[in-house]
């Protein structure tokens, strides 16, 4: 593998592409507006910037290993693709049959998705033995593991493939079942939207429960602080795939949660979630 498409230029798909970049393969990226993809090629920029003044830049970036597309037919050269778009099924539908239509037909499709099942995924192409899940964590240069899940057909020699992939970007792939969140967010959506109701039925504020999570256990990051990395619009979305998946009144959504993301308060990258960022 040499060449790797990357659907989706947001927070997910432009961290791999630094990521992938990094670790000297081509990257073809993608989006629906040359607007995101200069932000994308801006903040890449700025990332590599940032880990060289901190020391943990990690390899040498090449720019020029990054190909800014809006041409999904530019993935025809791809060897391995990276799905990133957002966590809604009415348009992660509509990607898969386009890249399958476009891809070569050896091509393995990746689905960095943190709660859509990954076997439906797989059904809406005429590959699904070579469809799997990647979950990459935030942000994805500097996270080590990777959650990786077997949809039902997806094959040994498959996920042989993902795993060459991430060990070429120096990562480690944990392989799990095809379930509803999967390990992860089913574990983390749960506890950040719990947290949510703590704040919302004034139990402490976001500073006292994220305090709490690093003082007492020793956690990098409150589950709050954590909420606002991923986004709070993220966040609803998985928790309301969880809700719906298992119709379990313990992943009912916050309905602080709900207002915050319809007031446009999406965390980091809006600049104000539990809290400010300038």
């Amino acid at each position: 593998m040499k060449r790797v498409g990357v659907v989706g230029a947001g927070v997910m798909g432009t961290g791999l592409a630094q990521n992938l970049g990094q670790c000297g393969y081509e990257v073809i990226l993608t989006d629906l507006t040359d607007e995101i993809l200069a932000g994308a090629a801006q903040q890449i920029r700025a990332n590599v910037r940032m880990g060289k003044l901190l020391g943990n830049g990690g390899p040498e970036f090449d720019p020029e290993l990054v190909r800014y597309t809006t041409d999904h037919g530019e993935l025809a050269e791809a060897d391995f693709v990276i799905e990133n778009i957002t966590e809604k099924w009415d348009l992660k539908k509509e990607v898969y049959p386009r890249l399958d239509a476009i891809c070569r037909p050896e091509v393995v499709f990746a689905a960095n998705t943190s709660a859509i099942s990954v076997t439906r995924l797989a059904g809406l192409t005429g590959r699904p033995d070579r469809v799997l899940g990647m979950h990459f964590m935030n942000p994805v240069p500097m996270k080590p593991a990777v959650e990786v899940i077997r949809g039902w057909h997806t094959t040994d020699e498959t996920l042989r493939t993902a795993e060459e992939l991430l060990e070429g970007m120096g990562k480690e792939g944990i392989v799990v079942a095809d379930a509803p969140g999967f390990v992860s967010n089913r574990v983390l959506m749960l506890t950040v939207n719990e947290a949510v109701y703590l704040v919302h039925e004034g139990v402490a504020g976001a500073e006292e429960v994220d305090r709490i999570f690093k003082s007492c256990f020793g956690h990098k990051m409150g589950p709050l602080e954590t909420a606002d990395l991923i986004g709070l619009d993220t966040i609803l979305f998985s928790v309301e795939v969880l809700y719906e998946s298992y119709n379990d009144s313990k992943y009912r959504p916050c309905p602080l949660l709900k207002k915050m993301v319809d007031a446009g308060l999406h965390g980091r990258k809006s600049g104000q979630g539990f809290y400010t960022y300038h």
